[in-house]
């Protein structure tokens, strides 16, 4: 089992949090450990952006608590009202659920029956939530900084292999066609997750000049290695789609199509090997199988189809044609973006050691 920093790091400010508010002699530590769990962040950069909305949050679900128990008293309904309440204004200021979750703690806190003074306990249970979602920042912005970087390639890596792996099987009629389409619809969630982890990647601030630079043209070549994925899948969901049609090429068309296919694999797979520093410079063309030729093979489908005597199938497999051409030009764009990041930052190469606690 594998402990993410995110883990380690919401178990961390919740202990924090109870320690402060107990050594402030707070008797709602819990309420300290709650709002911590509501308040850790994937990034530093997005808990610099939360935190004002986390503290709006905290004094407007106090304040609101504040003013139900005055007018209306402290009755379970009424807490339920006032929820109902504090939600909606949250909604209407365009708050996220997990700073809602806050405002709501906050109500839940203050509201309870208590034999202390009102605004001594309302004070309390405020400062225990205030201090849950400052324990909370500190601990993001010191202990275990996300390496978003690495992670995001090694998304990238699993994901494509799983894909071409799969490419590989259903180009050549071998996958359980069940099995497939179950295959397909984790894949897409992956490659939405690569999406989501390079958002938070490009969040991340660089405050050297240089460093920028080079983390800019990183990102463009972490934007080109997904979008190639997406385009891998592609074809993938269009082979699935022409599988029985594929079946009746003739052998000798089968195997040109199948060593295309192959090539295009290599050729991503060793892409992503580059990206690694696993290939040597002006070592990429030693053992290639053979010169692709995508526009010959397109043509020869073409031409094979336009035998067929039902007019309806003569152009059947243009949109596999289409995805495979899109597909061949997306890996050159990506092998320029890699040649040119490796030729102007060698020292500045991708982190892809990912060390898991």
């Amino acid at each position: 089992m594998k402990l993410g920093a995110r883990v380690l790091k919401t178990g961390l400010a919740v202990a924090v949090a109870m320690y402060t508010a107990l050594i402030f002699d707070f008797t709602s530590a819990v309420f300290a450990g709650i709002a911590a769990v509501f308040s850790i962040q994937p990034s530093i950069y997005r808990s610099f952006q939360t935190i004002i909305e986390q503290v709006e949050a905290n004094l407007l679900g106090a304040i609101t608590a504040i003013l139900m128990v005055y007018l209306l008293g402290n009755d379970p309904f009424i807490i339920g009202f006032t929820i109902i309440l504090v939600i909606t204004i949250c909604i209407g200021f365009g708050m996220k659920q997990e700073i809602i979750m806050l405002a709501v703690v906050s109500v839940i806190a203050i509201m309870e029956s208590t034999d202390m003074p009102f605004v001594e306990f309302a004070f309390t249970r405020f400062s225990s939530v205030f201090i849950g979602i400052i324990a909370a920042f500190l601990v993001n912005l010191i202990f275990l900084p996300p390496k978003y970087e690495t992670k995001l390639f090694k998304q990238i890596e699993h994901t494509s292999n799983e894909i071409l792996q799969w490419i590989r099987i259903t180009s050549r009629n071998l996958s359980d066609q069940p099995a497939l389409k179950d295959e397909i619809k984790k894949l897409i969630e992956d490659i939405t997750k690569l999406d989501h982890t390079y958002l938070l990647y490009s969040e991340e601030r660089i405050y050297s000049k240089r460093s920028r630079y080079s983390r800019a043209r990183k990102l463009v070549l972490f934007r080109q290695l997904i979008h190639s994925a997406k385009k891998s899948l592609e074809v993938l969901r269009t082979l699935h789609r022409y599988d029985q049609e594929l079946e009746h090429l003739s052998k000798e068309m089968k195997n040109r199509f199948v060593q295309e296919i192959d090539y295009l694999m290599h050729t991503h797979e060793k892409l992503i090997m580059k990206c690694m520093g696993k290939i040597r410079e002006h070592e990429e063309k030693v053992h290639q199988p053979f010169e692709s030729n995508m526009t010959n093979l397109i043509e020869e489908l073409i031409d094979h189809t336009s035998q067929l005597k039902d007019r309806s199938k003569q152009l059947q497999f243009l949109p596999l044609a289409a995805k495979l051409m899109d597909y061949d030009h997306q890996l050159e764009h990506l092998k320029k973006l890699i040649d040119s990041y490796q030729q102007y930052h060698k020292k500045e190469q991708i982190n892809t050691e990912l060390r898991d606690l």
